[in-house]
């Protein structure tokens, strides 16, 4: 038993280096991906699979009108002549072909279950029909006329088509999704008539830009509708370099109902957004009170999209209500543009519009001069058949005599008459019935009328304007069966500019309004917990911590952080940690250097005045609003070089300034001395022969000084009783007798 299991020995074993084998074969699959399942040929817009199912339903007869046939014996056909591949992956090809909601223009008409806009699936193929649209029908037209090439399919048994004629702009009219090798193409779907009005216009201009063909190209135009909300500028230069994104929103309107009740209406939603997906999320951010305006969400859609939002006040304001939806929820989405197809069925590149209709009408041309020729030998082999008939109608007894009396009438035929070998079969093959029809007439008209055919076809062949003239008719007429007054051919997707709305009524709209409690360790960990809690006493922190500081604020509220290393740093206290834990490190919340540490932190009310101060005694006066920076790496404030640092900050309110050192003098002078500044290393505020300041504040000379020690008791000195360490700024001060030991002022910025 174990003898069987051994293989017998190979007898052509080739030596293969392990990388050029996985180059050389990867590469096949590479190139396979790339040509023939992922990238749609620029020309008629297609990938292979999707030229295979309408090939394969043109074999069928399915054109439009015709009665329907099962999906099932489609998908069949297919597989077995074309594309031997799943037939699930056939079959869903097929059902996007036939969803409204996701070809702008269909190219099957299904009848049957074909999924539906909130993502269910589609019925089995055996339960659903289909027939082609009028779309599909215009992309064949010509096929039977030589209009195309035609390679072997894949067992050589038959014959497919290596691209489709092409007389609808599909590449961008429907667009194209797919993920290659290396590489990817993502086109929306367009308005057929506006790129048919570009197309003319590329006829008369060849050398046009796409930016100029932006006149009748707008933008993309969804199956589902919308509103684009990218600026004019933004959506040229996409179509200029073929990559680009576009913002596109659903469509929105308020419903006032009654004793100014209100809701707002859905009516579209963004291209391949699932609505119940949609509807789930934002009832997710509803359980999660991530949308503090938001009252209920309800679908109340039958064949119409119609989502209602209900807000929690009717006093809240559509457009800010409107506004946190479309930052949190898919009702807002970026559908990216990267026209990347294959040119000339060959060769990935990514184009920009221009180029895309070039090689989209450059087909047409080929198409109609193939058709053309078909034409003309279809014609000329006519106009020898009808030379026959005539010869055979003015001789018609001698013709009998020699068929009914000669062995081989054929030669005799030929000899006799002069004619050529078509035809002598011709006249040979003709039916007893067709002598009656051989009117010298009607072979005559028929010649002439040909003859006239065939003049037009050879001006066309011989003439460059001639075949655009006529590329230009097929274009109008298309135009026409697609125009904008059709219900097909409309507009669907309306272009906005975003309004402009105050971003701290939206981020407040995010987040539900509640007082907490803002903790900072030592060590720099921080947390919130719920409410005010005035008691501290009984917190945890983390071995070798303890609390820092604490102060009040509100979940909407922004917080200003001050670190040694002189940046001012912006934070959101919704986004800080939560819970019963120790919190989480300030570093994961903004970008601050490992050797630099928190001095203050607080909660920015804007307008304010702070005095800010480095170690070696330097300061100066700073706005609020000039602290206030949006990214995570802060703003720099107070220039510090280490050992130096940024040691204390306090709000600017009176007329005096006191400075205390880590050697426990002090010095009081006017405020007036500090100038105010937006960054900088500021002045001397005092001056020290060994160690550094400690704290700053400011008070009102003649209300007297307040301070606190480290154990919260409160102290006070008038003015008169100040007056040992009245000074000018940069003084080294006097020793600050009955101040605390650490050399704090207790004074935090709330």
């Amino acid at each position: 038993m174990g003898k069987a299991l051994i293989p017998p020995e190979p007898n052509d074993i080739h030596d293969v280096a392990l990388r050029d084998a996985l180059e050389e074969r990867y590469l096949a699959y590479a190139l396979s991906t790339i040509m023939h399942r992922a990238l749609p040929d620029a020309r008629d817009g297609l990938k292979p699979v999707h030229r295979r199912i309408l090939y394969g339903m043109r074999l069928l007869r399915l054109d439009p009108g015709t009665p329907f046939k099962k999906s099932a014996k489609i998908v069949g056909d297919v597989m077995g002549s074309f594309h031997p591949h799943g037939d699930q992956s056939i079959y869903d090809a097929l059902v996007r072909l036939a969803q409204d909601f996701s070809s702008r223009y269909p190219l099957v008409d299904g009848q049957g279950n074909f999924g539906n806009i909130d993502g269910d699936n589609p019925a089995a193929y055996r339960y659903t029909e289909a027939r082609m649209t009028e779309v599909a029908r215009l992309l064949l037209e010509g096929i039977d006329e030589d209009a195309v090439a035609f390679r072997p399919n894949y067992d050589g048994q038959t014959s497919e088509p290596v691209v489709l004629p092409g007389a609808f702009p599909n590449l961008l009219a429907n667009g194209s999704q797919g993920i290659a090798v290396g590489m990817a193409t993502s086109i929306p779907p367009h308005n057929a008539a506006e790129l048919c009005d570009a197309a003319l216009h590329l006829i008369d201009k060849p050398a046009a830009k796409s930016r100029s063909l932006l006149k009748w190209v707008k933008g993309p135009d969804f199956p589902t509708g919308g509103i684009i909300v990218d600026s004019h500028e933004s959506i040229a230069e996409a179509y200029s370099t073929g990559r680009g994104s576009f913002r596109v929103r659903a469509k929105w309107h308020r419903e006032d109902g009654a004793r100014g009740a209100w809701q707002v209406v859905i009516t579209e939603i963004p291209w391949l957004v699932q609505k119940s997906r949609l509807i789930e999320k934002i009832a997710e951010l509803l359980n999660e009170r991530k949308l503090p305006l938001v009252g209920d969400v309800r679908d109340e859609s039958a064949e119409d999209v119609r989502v209602v939002i209900e807000p929690k006040s009717r006093t809240a304001d559509p457009e800010i209500v409107m506004e946190s939806l479309f930052k949190l929820t898919e009702l807002e989405s970026r559908i990216s543009l990267n026209l990347n197809v294959l040119l000339k069925g060959r060769i990935p590149r990514v184009v920009g519009l221009a180029e895309t209709l070039r090689e989209w009408l450059d087909h047409r041309r080929d198409v109609l001069v193939r058709r053309s020729r078909y034409r003309q030998q279809q014609i000329e082999n006519r106009l020898e058949v009808l030379g026959g008939y005539l010869i055979a109608y003015l001789n018609l007894d001698k013709v009998i005599k020699i068929i009914r009396t000669e062995d081989e009438p054929k030669p005799v035929l030929i000899k006799t008459f002069k004619l050529t070998d078509v035809q002598a079969d011709a006249i040979l093959n003709m039916r007893l019935r067709s002598l009656r029809k051989l009117e010298e007439m009607e072979i005559r008209t028929e010649d002439k009328n040909l003859r006239a055919e065939l003049k037009g076809i050879k001006g066309v062949l011989a003439s460059e304007t001639e075949q655009w003239v006529k590329v230009a008719e097929q274009v109008k007429k298309v135009r026409e069966t697609f125009g904008p007054k059709t219900p097909l051919g409309k507009r669907r997707t309306q272009f906005a500019d975003a309004p402009d709305h105050d971003m701290a009524a939206i981020e407040e709209a995010l987040v539900e309004r509640e007082p907490i409690t803002i903790l900072v360790s030592d060590k720099g960990w921080v947390r919130t917990m719920k409410g005010q809690v005035a008691d501290l006493s009984t917190l945890a922190f983390k071995t070798d911590d303890s609390l820092g500081f604490a102060f009040f604020a509100e979940t909407t509220s922004k917080l200003l952080l001050l670190a040694t290393n002189g940046k001012v740093y912006t934070l959101d206290a919704a986004k800080l940690p939560g819970g019963r834990g120790h919190g989480e490190p300030i570093r994961m919340f903004i970008d601050m250097e490992q050797d630099a540490s928190v001095v203050s932190m607080f909660t920015l009310k804007g307008g304010r005045k702070f005095l800010v101060a480095s170690r070696d005694g330097q300061g100066f006066v700073v706005n609020e609003d000039d602290c206030v920076g949006n990214t995570r790496k802060g703003k720099q404030v107070l220039n510090v070089a280490m050992p130096n640092e940024a040691a204390a900050i306090c709000v600017v309110d009176g007329d005096t300034v006191a400075v205390i050192g880590s050697n426990h003098k002090m010095v009081l002078f006017p405020l007036d001395q500090v100038p105010e500044m937006a960054r900088g290393r500021g002045v001397r505020l005092q001056k020290y022969k060994g160690g550094g300041l400690s704290d700053v504040m400011t008070f009102t000379l003649k209300d007297g000084m307040s301070w606190k020690d480290s154990a919260g008791r409160d102290f006070s000195l008038s003015a008169k009783e100040l007056k040992d360490w009245q000074g000018n700024r940069a003084d080294a001060g006097r020793l600050a007798h009955g101040f605390p030991k650490s050399n704090k002022f207790g004074r935090g910025i709330e």
